[in-house]
């Protein structure tokens, strides 16, 4: 039964296909589900599953946090309650942080092992296997860009959200005020540089943007000093380039981290909820002609 644990039930009005009129789906709550083994390690998930008469669509959630840190409640916490009204069920994850430069990437597999997971427990977690989105906020954007743009077999998904995602590491380690100057001049012209930034390359979304891409939603504030808009702005251009679909919803004023954005632009955060919620909709009404 994969670990399911019903830790709570929330009541609101359902419509027939599990879509919610003015309140939220039924749902059940689960808490700690163990989805993969990693170099001896477990890791988990929290969920919400709408309550419907026919299988429901899903996003996985991939948190931020510098790929060094963050938690799956938390951080992105705001996303939860917009994905519930809608009837989506969602799957909130942990992965591997990076703890030295080795490691940087591996959580990728975490994402891809998490999309099986979900597909292989639809029938018991009552959603529909083909139609998933994948949901990723700052490094979890990239993370999940890069698991949608490089899918391993069983790990397709219909559709990505990422929010202010590094798409592009190579121009971010080069000119990021982040990065200390003193780190940037010690590495400059050595051979470390260039593994290092052959690494980063393929570790780029723009970088591996292909024909046959699913289609993106990049949300980013347009203010923000960590990942700069420009990176969204970029990473549409090279899908549209490439035949691929991209839309990009700024939200004005906004700074890095949709937590902030609560407090800083309530009003923008609302909006960018609908947007979210509104094009997830209509990704999933096409099930089955994109993902197979």
């Amino acid at each position: 039964m994969a670990g399911l644990f019903l830790m709570s039930t929330a009541f609101g009005a359902n419509s027939p296909d599990g879509i919610p009129g003015n309140g939220t789906p039924r749902s059940s709550a689960l808490h700690n589900v163990e989805y993969a083994q990693a170099n001896g390690a477990a890791l988990f998930l929290d969920a919400n599953i709408p309550e419907a008469p026919r299988p429901v669509p899903a996003a996985i959630i991939v948190h931020g946090g510098g790929w060094v840190r963050g938690d799956r409640s938390t951080d992105v916490g705001p996303l939860f309650a917009p994905l519930a009204r809608a009837g989506i069920a969602w799957f909130s994850i942990d992965y591997r942080l990076s703890s030295d430069i080795s490691q940087f990437g591996a959580a990728i597999q975490d994402v891809e092992s998490a999309i099986r997971f979900v597909k292989s427990h639809a029938k018991e977690y009552r959603i529909d296997p083909d139609r998933i989105a994948l949901i990723g906020e700052s490094a979890g954007g990239q993370l999940a860009a890069m698991a949608a743009l490089n899918p391993a077999p069983g790990t397709q998904v219909m559709a990505v959200v990422a929010f202010y995602a590094p798409t592009d590491l190579v121009k971010l380690a080069k000119t990021s005020e982040f990065v200390p100057k003193q780190i940037r001049d010690s590495l400059a012209g050595t051979p470390f540089e260039q593994l290092l930034l052959a690494r980063l390359g393929q570790l780029s979304p723009i970088e591996n943007v292909k024909t046959g891409a699913p289609p993106f939603l990049l949300i980013h504030g347009t203010e923000d000093a960590m990942v700069p808009f420009s990176q969204s702005r970029a990473m549409c251009e090279r899908m549209a380039a490439a035949g691929a679909s991209c839309e990009l919803f700024p939200v004005r004023g906004g700074g890095h981290g949709i937590r902030w954005w609560e407090a800083a632009r309530p009003a923008e955060a609302e909006a960018y909820k609908r947007e979210m919620v509104t094009w997830l909709k209509d990704q999933f009404a096409h099930a089955g002609k994109r993902v197979s």
